[in-house]
């Protein structure tokens, strides 16, 4: 079985019909759903782009990988989908985003060369990369976000675009008066992207997809990683155009949450972006760009389910559709991710097994609470391996997929690593204390902070909206302390003695005693004889009357 492993970058979990959205259309996406299981209760383990996408490729929480914000190096070492798949004789392949780092300097300590093959996976994520584009182009006064070279741009180039950037000044640009209206303003997002709508991001990674398909040798792994609907919020024609101020909901947030907020969260209902979408103008042109950003993302993964479907390729494929985090899109009084409220750190995750095993849960959903890293536990699984538990901290979903009723978590953990914003020096913090750390059981959710703050508490039963913070007063501590209690228990994890698994360990029971390692004995009889047989009889010789 190969497996086609699709993220979407930012896309939020209620924005696909199959999950309610009362006005985008995505028939893809629901299509898919119609085939497999939906998980309503899928979360991420870091709600940043790089943290959460090495959470989901080495199937370990971030404090376990340590690359906690985008831009920290994944160390050298850290075993990833690659390694794990192919001892199963499966390859893993890259196409699109990982917004990972290579640890350079760990590689030139160890003296890989990224120009070897074991180097390029280390510099890779542990991806044999068919194409690499992390999808940020921007550039500036100090030169270049990403100093990579970009397939896209040069893609762009060869179809006639006069730039040298034409990521910045067509793809994610519209045009204005004769000038460049750059996506960066969200004045501009309601224009069309100045670009031939199939020369635009998406498609142009979903036709890399397809021709990555058509020749590679099963069984793979493909990693399809879309950087849309992630802001720039522009999106080419006719999509620019398809929803309007009709299809913007009202912002999710109540003036409650603004008194006497948890600091943390205060400071980022203070910051940039959180301020540009409290105004209306700024949602009334963004949400309806968010939402053509996604109808094309739609269309395009039916370009690619058609072609799975006429090949053949649909019969043997696993098909897994999620993101790595969701968008505020002005709830709570908040732009972008950042921080554990629903539409933020849960996400959607849509899985097709193909095997007849799977067919009793065709079309069903699933509302076990399911995390990212179950998605590695899931693919070993899938390509006929054990998983090793010692090392992959997340658990398959295959039972899920077949039916079953597994035992299974009774909460889900997510963290936040801010020592790299601003907001850790707004707050007075040393970077050792600007962390956050989620445990939800599937009502209540509570947030602990370090750096000497409280903690914030939300009931989602009664309070879905997420609006009240009940550890404001002291009438529910006892939840509070109910839910540390598990945050405890999940850090007593055995989250770094990777390199022995318990069978190994099991297995070594013994094996130095039979290796003449004999210590403590009173007299030998404490053992059998044949350990000690190594150990008595005649003497060689004797040097003691010398």
């Amino acid at each position: 079985m190969n497996i086609l492993f699709i993220m979407y970058d930012q896309l939020r979990f209620d924005y696909l019909s199959c999950a309610g959205h009362p006005h985008l259309r995505t028939p893809n996406f629901d299509r898919v759903a119609a085939m497999g299981v939906r998980f309503t209760n899928a979360y991420v383990q870091s709600p940043i782009c790089g943290a959460s996408r090495m959470c989901y490729y080495t199937g370990r929480y971030a404090s376990s990988h340590g690359a906690q914000w985008n831009g920290f190096p994944l160390r050298v070492g850290e075993q990833t989908l690659g390694d794990h798949l192919r001892r199963e004789g499966m390859e893993c392949w890259l196409i699109g985003k990982t917004h990972m780092r290579a640890d350079a300097e760990g590689m030139a300590r160890l003296g890989l060369s990224p120009d070897t093959t074991i180097g390029a996976r280390q510099a890779e994520c542990g991806f044999d990369a068919w194409i690499r584009d992390d999808g940020l182009w921007g550039e500036g006064p100090d030169g270049f976000y990403d100093e990579r070279r970009s397939p896209y741009n040069e893609y762009l180039k060869s179809k006639g675009y006069p730039s040298q950037n034409p990521w910045a000044d067509f793809a994610n640009a519209g045009v204005e008066g004769g000038n460049i209206a750059s996506g960066w303003m969200f004045r501009n997002a309601d224009k069309p992207a100045n670009i031939r709508e199939t020369d635009s991001e998406t498609p142009w990674l979903t036709r890399e997809a397809i021709a990555f398909i058509k020749q590679a040798k099963a069984p793979w792994c493909a990693h399809v990683s879309y950087i849309k609907p992630h802001w720039p919020y522009i999106v080419p024609a006719p999509y620019h155009d398809m929803y309007g101020s009709a299809h913007v909901p009202a912002p999710v947030r109540d003036d409650v949450e603004r008194e006497d907020p948890h600091p943390v969260f205060g400071a980022y209902m203070g910051n940039k972006i959180a301020q540009a979408f409290q105004q209306d103008e700024v949602r009334q042109k963004v949400i309806p760009a968010y939402m053509g950003l996604i109808k094309q993302c739609d269309d395009q993964l039916g370009v690619l389910l058609d072609y799975l479907g006429e090949s053949g390729a649909m019969e043997d494929t696993m098909i897994v559709l999620t993101s790595d985090h969701g968008d505020y899109l002005g709830d709570h009084w908040l732009g972008e991710k950042d921080l554990f409220h629903e539409p933020s750190v849960k996400v959607p995750m849509i899985i097709y097994d193909p095997r007849s095993s799977a067919d009793a849960t065709r079309g069903t959903t699933c509302d076990a609470l399911v995390e990212s890293i179950d998605l590695a536990a899931t693919f070993v699984e899938a390509a006929g391996g054990t998983v090793p538990d010692h090392i992959i901290e997340g658990r398959s979903l295959i039972p899920w997929l077949m039916g079953e009723q597994p035992e299974w978590r009774e909460f889900a953990i997510s963290e936040y690593d801010y020592s790299a914003t601003a907001h850790c020096e707004k707050l007075g913090l040393e970077p050792r204390d600007a962390r956050l750390f989620m445990v939800f059981d599937g009502r209540f959710k509570l947030i602990h902070a370090e750096g000497g703050f409280r903690p914030m508490l939300f009931d989602l039963e009664t309070d879905p909206e997420e609006f009240h913070d009940l550890a404001k007063g002291d009438a529910h501590q006892g939840e509070i302390d109910r839910l540390y209690g598990y945050l405890a228990q999940w850090g007593r994890r055995l989250a770094q003695r990777v390199t022995r698994s318990e069978d190994d360990i099991k297995a070594s029971r013994g094996k130095s005693m039979r290796r003449g390692i004999l210590p403590f004995l009173v007299d030998g009889t404490e053992v059998p004889d044949e350990l000690t047989s190594k150990y008595t009889g005649p003497a060689p010789k004797s040097y003691l009357e010398e």
